[in-house]
């Protein structure tokens, strides 16, 4: 049986504040139906504890489906995981870029953590879900909620669900790859605490196609004039009616818009 790690846009970023080496954030997250992941089990070839088949970009060791996997041997779930991983390996067909501003990776981690409580019988509550997702990664967080649409704050660990309809989405990715890390530090040498943040209330009332109808690009992701200076060759790839999802690299609009 295989499973769909859908990609993420984000309708709107706004930074507003900091915690630590972290920025506060409002955010609108929403999933892109047509553009997934698949992840599935195969026979195991190998003798690795875990093995995972698939084109990453990354080692083992830093890849948030390893991780996933640690936690839940460190949480006391070892030998079920164990069992599970004795005869099979995991496999992931990646389509969504990495470093694209889509949350591919934390996509596959929830999805991955759905899997593993399903076939190893963890047994997992929600809340347990919940909180290995927070330990890997805030984005996971959504991902593992099942919300199709949702406001996103503090650090991306809250998640209240947004009734409104899925948007069909289209979504640009240029050659660039985006660091998180990077794109998030110069937004705060160039922005931090110079930007007004009036319109933040308004913007988790209002249905995503209306944002994208109101607000421009900048207005609503934050990090966008900041991704411009990490990466100055993103300019090539703006057209008006394209909007900045996340740290970048990826473009969206509403298809047929």
């Amino acid at each position: 049986m295989s499973y769909k790690a859908y990609a993420k846009v984000n309708i709107f970023l706004k930074i507003v504040g900091t915690r630590g080496a972290y920025h506060e954030i409002q955010s609108r997250f929403m999933l892109v139906k047509n553009l997934y992941d698949v992840l599935g089990f195969c026979p195991k070839k190998t003798d690795n504890a875990f093995e995972l088949v698939g084109d990453f970009n990354c080692s083992l060791e830093q890849n948030t489906l390893y991780k996933m996997y640690t936690l839940l041997r460190n949480k006391g779930y070892a030998e079920q995981v164990d069992d599970l991983f004795d005869n099979v390996a995991l496999h992931v067909k990646k389509n969504i870029p990495t470093g694209a501003g889509l949350g591919g990776g934390s996509s596959d981690c929830a999805t991955f953590l759905t899997m593993v409580n399903a076939y190893a019988n963890l047994g997992l509550c929600e809340e347990q879900m919940y909180q290995f997702s927070q330990a890997i990664g805030a984005d996971v967080t959504f991902f593992t909620s099942g919300y199709e649409s949702a406001n996103v704050s503090g650090i991306g660990e809250k998640i209240e669900p947004f009734e409104e309809p899925l948007l069909e989405l289209e979504v640009l990715t240029p050659p660039i790859e985006c660091n998180t890390a990077l794109v998030y530090q110069t937004y705060r040498e160039h922005f931090l605490h110079k930007e007004a943040q009036d319109n933040v209330a308004l913007m988790r009332t209002m249905h995503s196609d209306a944002l994208m109808n109101t607000f421009c690009k900048e207005e609503l992701n934050d990090l966008f004039k900041a991704a411009k200076i990490a990466y100055p060759d993103l300019q090539d790839y703006v057209e008006e009616g394209w909007f900045f999802s996340g740290s970048g690299s990826s473009f969206f609009r509403i298809k047929n818009g």
